[in-house]
């Protein structure tokens, strides 16, 4: 393979405020603070991270894509989320076994509940 995952790029009205909230929820390293270039890191130079980057205009729609994450206590997990700042949005989702948050500026992402056992 000739491709190597890098990063993924967020969008933000405020991108030092939303990197940083990310970079706390997930216990992640602050890699770059500059403003218009935010960017975390699992830990420095480990990949994939997120970058935050400027723009002028609010996020208006539901996200076509988004993160999903996978706590050892979802319940306890949205709980901290909720704490710091996430909000509960529904999406449509209906009645699953995974909780739809959105950050701060309100970009969705799931916490999922506990992984079911795989037959190998």
């Amino acid at each position: 393979m000739t491709l190597e995952w890098e990063q993924v790029i967020v969008d933000a009205h405020d991108a030092k405020m939303l990197g940083g909230w990310w970079a706390e929820a997930l216990g992640w390293a602050i890699v770059n603070d500059d403003p218009q270039e935010f960017e975390i890191q699992p830990a420095p130079g480990v990949l994939p991270g997120l970058l935050f980057g400027p723009v002028p205009e609010s996020k208006t729609v539901k996200n076509r894509l988004h993160l999903d994450f996978r706590p050892v206590d979802q319940d306890a997990e949205v709980d901290r989320l909720l704490a710091m700042g996430a909000t509960r949005v529904d999406v449509g989702q209906g009645d699953v076994p995974w909780v739809v948050l959105a950050d701060p500026e309100g970009n969705e992402f799931c916490v999922l509940g506990p992984r079911r056992a795989t037959n190998t």
